[in-house]
Order: structure tokens, then C-alpha cells, then sequence
């Protein structure tokens, strides 16, 4: 059962969620996507055995208040190891998923030492990335499929792919656990990734990485996790056969590879 509670870590008020696990093993700490609350990887969490996972819901998003200024990937990195000092965790596994998987390459980056092995699933290097189609990118540009279930019942197939093209209820399912916060809440995190790119580091990353993608990711396109891979000195590149939100919509798969790859 995932224990949710307001932190105080340094000058923010940060909502965490804690999954209990194996105490013999390092947490798993997780970066979510954009406007995505806490709850919304709850699938992928009831799918996974092992670890305790550490989930935050980003300054601005779900229960975490709205931050007076913007911020970048590498202040967000800081604010993580802040938790985890908080929680009285040394090292951790990291797993970013689509926008969180730049701040989890930021924190491998950043915090190196404390970094032991990196999962980024449906995600790239950036802003310098193989992008995707301009009708994908003005649907989600908008915050509005948070906000309006139907709006989000036409667009999830076109969106995110795989096994949202054919199952509404799928979408429906994932709106269920959304915790809307704020459209400037979004768009601070949009403004976050504007000219980042984790290019010209990624040979430097040393942890042992997997890295995922949905083969029908509209959002992502799969060249991106393949520029990741052969980037990233010997990291192992996996295919699904489902979409950008593979985690949620394939659950019990991700989970397995994820927890054989971890353990």
C-alpha cells in the first residue's frame, strides 16, 4: 500500500509516495511523466515485487505546490537527493518514465554515487531528439486530456498508441487516478525540458542501464530509446510491443523485466 505524504525538503513542500518493500534492497526512486501525479503508476507499482519505490509528485503537479519560479532538470535532480537524504537512503535504483526519464538521466549524471542501476522507459535525450509529429506535439503541448475525459478518450489512441488505439477503457482506467494540480503547473515542466538534452554526457553515464520503449509510440518514437542505448555505454535496449504508456497499459510485463533487470 503506497504511503503518501508532505515532505519538507529544504525551501519546497514536496507530496511523496512511499511503496514499502524488501528493506535489503535498494529503493527504487522514480521520476513520472509530464502532469502525471503520483497515483498514475499505480499499475505499475501493484505489478512489481521487490523494492520499496519512492515516487514525488514534481513542484507544481498533483499534491506538490506551485513553485514560485521555474526550474530545471538538474535542480529537480538535487531536490531528489534532498529526499533521499531525508529518508535516510544513501543509493538508489532510478527509474524515469517519458518526461521523468530526463531527470533520471539527470540524477545518474548529477549524483553518480548514488545512482546503482537506471531504468528510462518511452523517453529520449531531450530537446535534440528524433521529435514526433507535429499533430502528436500540438495534442500534447495542452494540458487538456487531464482535464476533459472525452477530449482524452479521442486523442489516447493517437497520443500515446498501442493499446490505447483500440480500448477507451483504458483511458478511462488511467484518468481514474489523476490528480489535477494547475495548467502553469504543466507548463513549467514543459519549460523545464526546453534546450535540454543529455547528448554530450551520456558516454560518461556508468551505472548499468536498461533502457525501454513501446514499439507503437507516437509520442516517442522508438529511435530515440535506440540513440539512448548505443549512447550509453553497454546498455541494453528492449522492446514492447504496446505504446508510450507501456508501464500502465503493459504492466505486469514492464514490471517483470524491470524487477529481473533490478534484481
Amino acid at each position: 500500500m503506497m504511503q503518501i505524504s508532505m515532505q519538507s525538503v529544504g525551501e519546497r513542500i514536496v507530496r511523496v509516495g512511499v511503496r514499502p518493500g524488501d528493506a535489503d534492497r535498494p529503493p527504487l526512486l522514480l521520476f513520472n511523466g509530464i502532469g502525471a501525479n503520483i497515483e498514475l503508476v499505480q499499475p505499475f507499482l501493484d505489478a512489481l515485487a521487490g523494492p520499496e519505490v519512492i515516487v514525488f509528485d514534481v513542484p507544481g503537479v498533483g499534491g506538490s505546490p506551485v513553485p514560485a519560479l521555474p526550474y530545471r532538470p538538474w535542480t529537480i535532480a538535487r531536490l531528489a537527493a534532498r529526499l533521499l537524504d531525508k529518508l535516510g537512503h544513501e543509493r538508489v535504483d532510478v527509474l524515469g518514465v517519458s518526461w521523468g526519464g530526463a531527470l533520471a538521466q539527470q540524477f545518474a549524471f548529477q549524483h553518480s554515487g548514488r545512482c546503482r542501476r537506471l531504468v528510462l522507459a518511452a523517453t529520449s535525450p531531450g530537446h535534440i531528439m528524433v521529435p514526433a509529429k507535429p499533430s502528436v506535439l500540438a495534442k500534447m503541448a495542452s494540458p487538456r486530456r487531464y482535464k476533459d475525459p472525452e477530449y482524452m478518450y479521442r486523442v489516447a489512441g493517437d497520443l500515446y498508441g498501442g493499446a490505447l488505439r483500440g480500448s477507451p477503457a483504458l483511458a478511462r482506467e488511467h484518468l481514474r487516478h489523476v490528480r489535477w494540480a494547475s495548467d502553469y503547473g504543466y507548463y513549467l515542466q514543459l519549460l523545464a525540458a526546453f534546450g535540454w538534452t543529455s547528448l554530450p554526457w551520456l558516454p560518461l553515464l556508468r551505472q548499468r542501464t536498461l533502457v525501454l520503449y513501446g514499439e507503437d509510440d507516437p509520442l516517442v518514437p522508438p529511435v530515440n530509446a535506440k540513440i539512448l542505448a548505443s549512447l550509453i555505454p553497454d546498455a541494453r535496449l528492449v522492446r514492447i510491443d504496446d505504446g508510450h504508456l507501456f508501464l500502465v497499459t503493459s504492466a505486469a510485463k514492464s514490471a517483470q523485466i524491470v524487477g529481473e533487470f533490478l534484481s
